[in-house]
């Protein structure tokens, strides 16, 4: 049974922040979600009750830490649809998906092309720029629109028989747009292309089926779901994880060892080298199962109703110009004429509202918008509420008026 409207409000209650600093107004989700407290209690179980090492011992307290483990690794399988053999963990989608890229050699070859979009974070694309610099690639990028969204119709413009790559978010962490990713892969798939889908931003804010969606692989935070920090996931398709190149060597991961010869084990295993975040993995499993009892429906209503309550007050503020006012979810990237957005910040600072400002590790974006600076970014999420937007557009409005009268 999923949370109802009503007591939707009382998920407040489910993050100690929000008693811990009640009169903090939280809008930077996107950065990073604030901690599920039973995710936290989860860890600090395993930690007090025995907090030994997984997989290599034979006692009774090794053999339940493993299986804890294990079984994190089937509540993340289950929550996108896919086979635990196709779940890696990792420290985060940054190394989930530099592990893929450390394998570009095997994906795309001197003069043939990897296709991304001008919208992505430094992790999605800046490991394929310098693999491009290596094995001689061309990086191609999808032309956005007027509203810098990525459309079908434009990727069809760059997408051709030397495509082999298409690297893409799902939601954008600076714009919040949803990008069609399954007409997307579709046709990727029909050019014999392989599919990467940085879902670190959408996992929160959309059910994700990996069949459905049919990409080749996937990567996502732990720390964007109201779990802990220091734990990632990349799922891929059985048979092209087994292709990739180990990314780490070390304990665990090897079947066999000689001095002459390495036998690897088989997936997921091959990829976790050495001590895994055993604690992260069990918090993570606690976050999505919190996540799993959400009505998906209703929370994303509540985050849009919030988003537009926000772009309608910034929107009469003078000098603020809002980038992306039809987002689809709950981020509201804007600048306040003339104002360096880290000069803007330091006010919202001052009312006790918590934004991020810069290029958001997504300096291509920036460009593209025009913003040398970047941009200010307030990002909403499900225990956000209309005091938090009525503060946001007051510091808004407190820092236009500051720096107007200079």
């Amino acid at each position: 049974m999923g949370w109802s409207w009503m007591n939707l409000k009382d998920i407040r209650k489910e993050f100690s922040f929000f008693k811990n600093n009640p009169n903090v107004h939280y809008l930077d989700s996107a950065a990073t979600a604030l901690k599920y407290d039973k995710a936290i209690e989860k860890m600090t179980d395993y930690y007090l009750k025995s907090g030994v090492n997984i997989h290599r011992g034979s006692y009774k307290l090794a053999y339940l830490a493993t299986k804890e483990y294990e079984e994190a690794r089937e509540v993340v399988a289950r929550f996108i649809n896919a086979d635990p053999t196709e779940i890696i963990f990792t420290k985060g989608a940054t190394q989930a998906l530099n592990l893929v890229a450390n394998s570009a050699n095997l994906l795309v070859g001197t003069n043939e092309e990897v296709i991304t979009t001008e919208q992505e974070h430094n992790s999605s694309i800046l490991p394929w720029l310098d693999k491009s610099q290596e094995l001689g690639f061309k990086v191609v990028y999808i032309p956005l629109n007027e509203e810098y969204k990525v459309t079908v119709e434009n990727f069809k413009k760059v997408l051709n028989n030397k495509t082999k790559v298409v690297v893409i978010n799902h939601v954008s962490n600076v714009l919040g747009y949803l990008n069609p990713i399954k007409e997307i892969t579709k046709l990727a798939h029909k050019q014999g292309a392989v599919v990467i889908l940085d879902a670190a931003q959408s996992i929160a804010n959309v059910k994700i089926d990996v069949k459905d969606l049919d990409v080749d692989f996937l990567a996502f935070s732990g720390h964007k779901i109201y779990g802990p920090n220091g734990i990632g996931v990349l799922y891929g398709k059985k048979e092209l994880l087994r292709k990739l190149h180990v990314y780490e060597v070390g304990g665990e991961m090897v079947s066999k060892a000689s001095k002459d010869a390495i036998v690897y084990q088989d997936v997921p295993h091959k990829f976790e080298a050495g001590t895994p975040p055993i604690a992260e993995a069990i918090g993570l499993a606690e976050a999505i199962k919190f996540m799993e009892s959400l009505d998906y429906q209703k929370t994303t209503d509540h985050i849009k109703k919030l988003k537009s309550k926000a772009v309608a007050g910034l929107s009469k503020i003078k000098g603020v110009t809002i980038y992306n006012p039809t987002s689809d979810f709950g981020v509201v990237s804007f600048n306040i004429d003339g104002v360096h957005p880290h000069d803007a910040s330091s006010v919202f600072d001052e009312f006790n509202v918590c934004i991020r400002s810069g290029h958001h590790c997504a300096s291509i974006l920036t460009e593209v918008l025009g913003t040398p600076g970047g941009t200010v970014r307030a990002s909403i999420s499900i225990y956000n509420d209309d005091q938090d937007i009525e503060a946001l557009i007051e510091a808004a409005k407190k820092a236009a008026s500051f720096f107007g009268g200079f």
